[in-house]
């Protein structure tokens, strides 16, 4: 068990409001009357199949019921070749999970009066002013002809990832091509460009659809933290230390992790044939495995963070909370509920919907599964997810550090291991 302290507010409702001074501290796991623990071993039966049968090397699972950690447990190995077991304090590459801080970094300036969530942002950047959409792509040659954007590109489309704007590598086939030929960054293996400058030549590139009327992941984050650095006059890692983690005491989340932590980074695995897991390797997708532990100047926003699943309990548990955190405020309630309720509408996600910075779960999607209404989520490409529910109040996550995984179903196992244990 790590030795740090869990602080959660425990007299804190969802959106509420402040209720009573106390602030829980705690270094066990706490016996919560709304949970049946002889269930909750079942999260232990789960993830101790999946390693002793080598679907997965390890993993770390974390719940927080009611403000309380009921459960923290490390399985497997953090590293297999040296038999070095997974602890529950294990830093791991969160990739997309990045992508939910910086959205709430953003909202912060938001809330200080330096932009409108539907203000352009050529307002900042005006490189992106007046945008092009794609109307024809020529696969043979990857040509294409633009039209005209119908309007400006908003931050709020940014939150969303409705601005047209797609991602290198793993977007459409024909924006991949695009950005290949540009030499636009994926945001990871870059150490010393220039995130502005990347940003701008980006803004030259067309759109793959008018802004606001489709959602697709993209760059959306990445530009977000630039124009962070913009509006604030910092840079993305400076910002985000100031702004939310050391208020939050996130001792563990970095773009640069210090060396006196690179032991408790996970190593990372891949499949190169379903089922027989090996080490990733530079091999697959261009990225060094090691990025972390290496010096950058250039902050990726949208997957460039390591962090530890505590660290991460501790930023879901602030939004819960309504924005509040140990006796820090972060942002608003009010700007918490516009993040966790549906922001784009009718636009097709599956089941669920999007907020600003999130995945929200639905009436239809609560029927379908085990979370409920309202929930908030994401994951990270390596394997990393993550879920917060007001109506249960619930904080979740499974950090693994594996792709692809052909028994990825395990994160949907983990979910309902968690939702079984509970009496109400």
């Amino acid at each position: 068990m790590s030795k740090r302290c869990l602080f959660i507010p425990a007299f804190v409702i969802f959106f509420s409001g402040l209720l009573d001074a106390q602030v829980i501290q705690t270094t066990n796991i706490n016996k919560n009357p709304t949970v049946d623990y002889s269930r909750l071993t079942r999260i232990d039966s789960v993830l101790n199949e999946y390693v002793n049968k080598h679907w997965i090397v390890g993993a770390v699972t974390l719940v927080v019921k009611n403000n309380q950690l009921i459960q923290y447990k490390g399985y497997g190995y953090a590293d297999e070749e040296t038999k070095k077991p997974m602890t529950n304090n294990g830093i791991f590459r969160i990739m997309s999970q990045t992508k939910a801080i910086v959205s709430v970094g953003a909202l912060m300036l938001y809330e200080e009066g330096k932009f409108l969530l539907d203000e352009s942002i050529a307002d900042f950047i005006p490189e992106f002013r007046h945008p092009k959409v794609i109307a024809k792509y020529n696969r043979d040659d990857s040509t294409y002809t633009t039209i005209p954007a119908e309007r400006e590109i908003t931050f709020r489309d940014l939150l969303t990832h409705t601005s047209g704007i797609g991602y290198p590598d793993i977007g459409n086939d024909s924006m991949n091509v695009i950005y290949a030929k540009a030499k636009i960054p994926s945001g990871l293996g870059y150490f010393d460009e220039d995130l502005l400058q990347e940003m701008k030549a980006l803004a030259k590139l067309p759109l793959a659809f008018q802004p606001g009327t489709q959602w697709m992941y993209g760059l959306n984050s990445d530009l977000l933290g630039c124009l962070i650095e913009v509006i604030s006059g910092m840079n993305l890692e400076d910002y985000l230390r100031k702004k939310i983690f050391d208020p939050l005491g996130m001792k563990d989340t970095y773009f640069n992790l210090p060396k006196d932590k690179f032991n408790r980074l996970v190593t990372v695995y891949t499949e190169n044939t379903p089922g027989n897991i090996i080490k990733w390797s530079h091999s697959f997708r261009q990225i060094d495995p090691d990025y972390p532990l290496m010096t950058k100047h250039y902050f990726s926003g949208g997957a460039g963070l390591s962090s530890s699943a505590f660290d991460y309990a501790v930023f879901l548990q602030m939004l819960l909370n309504g924005g509040t955190y140990n006796g820090h405020r972060i942002l608003s309630p009010r700007t918490v509920e516009l993040m966790t309720q549906n922001q784009i509408n009718d636009l097709w996600l599956g089941a669920d919907k999007f907020g600003l910075g999130f995945e929200i779960t639905t009436e239809k999607g609560a029927a379908i599964g085990a979370r409920s209404k309202g929930s908030f989520s994401w994951g990270g490409y390596y394997g990393t997810t993550f879920w917060a529910d007001p109506e249960k109040k619930l904080v979740c996550l499974i950090m693994t550090q594996q792709k692809p995984n052909s028994h990825s179903d395990l994160s949907k196992k983990f979910e309902v291991a968690v939702y079984q244990s509970l009496k109400k």
